[in-house]
């Protein structure tokens, strides 16, 4: 698989610039909450230089005068109360929750309450001055100071790293390539194998020496075809188109019948006729090449292999069942290069292949094991 400079940028980009935003829009939440303190603090003192003055003209009236013209003010509204918190006068625009003495903040509403000596202004018990304050400027400046953090954390990320892979993006253009050569130059010695196999046991007869050469043969195609299909996945567009799945399985089966021979595994076939599929036929044989080669490979000798395929509703069922060593961490099997039993030989990717294609594909899968028993693969095909 080609390795993509700017896929990889982007990808690990985005991580490191989440993670070094959070660590650095932390101080800034933190300055940003003083900044926001220090405003409520210089809300709060003119709020009392503001109930001072009012104050000063209450104190400056004179009984002579029969209406107090109570001081209004652009940004500030006030209000007098009783003992019992009874309106005198009000110029609010809001109706405050709280009364106690003090400095409260209500939304977008500052306001402070300030007790009256007994028997002065009006008969007046408090004084309530109010303004409407919000901290528009604090909040921008965080969000454009945030925004600005974020992406230049993100070109730098992106840049850097960008430049960091791009030598072994070379590299493993430079190993994919070989991979691709050494694949080519292995698929033709192994056709000559097995054809000349097949010709020399029509001509002089099958022996064991033969069938084991073409099992291991057969078993290196496996792994060939394993490595092709991860060499062109994402290059090449598979092909959809009705497939008789009972033929193709059958096929198959009668292919792996040698491979199983040589541990003396029979390979039990109990395949429905004519049901047919849309799919791609080269996704099909990764799913039962592998299902069905790793079946024979962790058999016991001596033993069986069942194989089945038929429908029940509007499912199409695919299952093979072994009866050797049986697997341990189910969960693990289908992860890339993980082998469960390394004597067995293999790379780890037969079924990490399998699982990409029944995740693409929507098709249920349904592993059982039970240690030095059985095994039982189950594919849910939908219709």
């Amino acid at each position: 698989m080609i390795f993509n400079t700017e896929s990889f940028a982007k990808k690990y980009a985005l991580r490191y610039t989440t993670i070094l935003a959070l660590l650095l829009i932390v101080p800034l939440l933190i300055y940003v909450y003083l900044l926001l303190q220090i405003d409520e603090a210089k809300v709060k003192l003119s709020l009392e230089n503001q109930s001072k003055q009012i104050i000063r003209a209450m104190q400056h009236y004179d009984n002579s005068e029969k209406v107090f013209h109570f001081p209004r003010y652009q940004k500030y509204t006030a209000a007098l109360y009783t003992a019992t918190y009874q309106t005198l006068f009000s110029s609010l625009t809001f109706t405050p929750h709280a009364y106690t003495v003090g400095f409260h903040k209500q939304y977008k509403h500052y306001y402070t309450i300030y007790p009256l000596p007994d028997g002065y202004y009006f008969g007046a018990k408090y004084l309530l001055v109010s303004t409407k304050h919000m901290a528009n400027k604090i909040y921008y400046f965080a969000a454009l100071v945030m925004m600005a953090i974020v992406l230049l954390l993100y070109a730098f990320s992106f840049l850097l790293l960008r430049n960091f892979s791009k030598p072994f993006e070379k590299l493993n253009t430079q190993l994919d390539n070989f991979i691709k050569d050494s694949m080519h130059e292995i698929n033709t010695p192994l056709s000559i194998i097995n054809l000349n196999a097949d010709l020399f046991a029509n001509k002089y007869g099958d022996n064991k020496y033969l069938q084991r050469m073409k099992a291991a043969s057969k078993t290196l195609a496996t792994i060939y075809n394993d490595m092709d299909y991860l060499v062109k996945q994402g290059h090449v567009k598979r092909t959809y188109q009705e497939i008789n799945l009972g033929e193709f399985i059958q096929n198959r089966v009668d292919y792996f019948q040698e491979v199983a021979h040589l541990k003396e595994i029979e390979l039990q076939a109990n395949i429905e006729e004519d049901v047919i599929y849309l799919f791609s036929k080269t996704k099909l044989q990764r799913i039962v090449d592998n299902t069905i080669s790793n079946a024979i490979k962790y058999s016991y000798h001596n033993n069986r292999v069942d194989i089945s395929l038929y429908t029940k509703k509007d499912l199409i069922i695919f299952s093979v069942q072994d009866y050797g060593v049986g697997i341990e961490n189910v969960e693990k099997i289908f992860s890339r290069y993980y082998r469960e039993n390394q004597s067995k030989g293999g790379f780890g990717i037969g079924l990490n292949i399998v699982k990409q294609i029944v995740d693409e594909e929507g098709i249920d899968l349904e592993v059982t094991s039970t240690v030095n028993k059985e095994t039982i693969f189950k594919y849910y095909f939908y219709k």
